[in-house]
């Protein structure tokens, strides 16, 4: 079974990727708090909205965004369109009372959060370790493979890669010799709710094991 860190940034190797549902899964799973630092898009449910319906979590256990931008864009388009400046300096680690604290990240780690910054540079100025979300099928093996080295770049440490979507056992393997690191299995799930993502994390298929 994974080895969850205490605190940990869920991120993706592409915006759409399933960190979100990631997130629900393990809000489903863990005694945790929830905290998406930057939300786009505000039309429909939000992330953290999801999280928090789909886990069933309580209002305790998430913690507000620090920026909510109204466009489905790259939070530095959004912000612009917003007409607010976001900066590095107004992030920092919230406090909890749970066992877990797991912060979701913005699209793609090369997504801008303003003129200057990426989420990887978010990731870095955290210090927390990173849960990467890939999707399983074609065009995996180089967009997490190029993901790996930006983070570990930056000696960010990854814990784990969690494939989402139908098993591939040939790209598994590829990213778990590549990668040099434990390579997770969502599935496919027929049912997004808490019951699955409880069943999908008690099933997590691993080369480790």
């Amino acid at each position: 079974m994974i080895e969850i860190p205490k605190q940990f940034f869920i991120a993706g190797t592409d915006t759409g990727i399933g960190k979100t549902i990631v997130s629900a899964m393990m809000m489903s799973n863990l005694d945790a708090t929830y905290w998406k630092p930057i939300q786009s898009g505000l039309e429909d449910e939000t992330d953290t909205q999801f999280v928090q319906r789909i886990s069933e979590a309580d209002e305790s256990q998430i913690i507000p965004e620090r920026w909510t931008l109204a466009a489905p864009m790259s939070p530095h388009a959004s912000a612009d369109l917003d007409g607010v400046s976001i900066k590095l300096d107004d992030f920092e680690l919230p406090e909890y009372s749970t066992r877990h604290l797991i912060v979701e990240g913005a699209g793609g780690l090369i997504v801008p959060i303003n003129w200057q910054h990426t989420v990887l540079d978010l990731i870095e100025k955290l210090k927390l370790p990173v849960l990467l979300v890939a999707r399983s099928g074609l065009g995996t093996l180089n967009h997490t493979l190029l993901s790996l080295n930006a983070l570990r770049n930056r000696g960010i440490y990854v814990f784990a890669v969690l494939l989402n979507g139908p098993y591939h056992n040939s790209n598994r393997e590829t990213l778990r010799h590549f990668g040099d690191l434990p390579i997770y299995e969502v599935g496919q799930l027929p049912k997004i709710d808490k019951k699955s993502l409880q069943t999908a994390f008690s099933q997590l298929v691993s080369l480790e094991s």
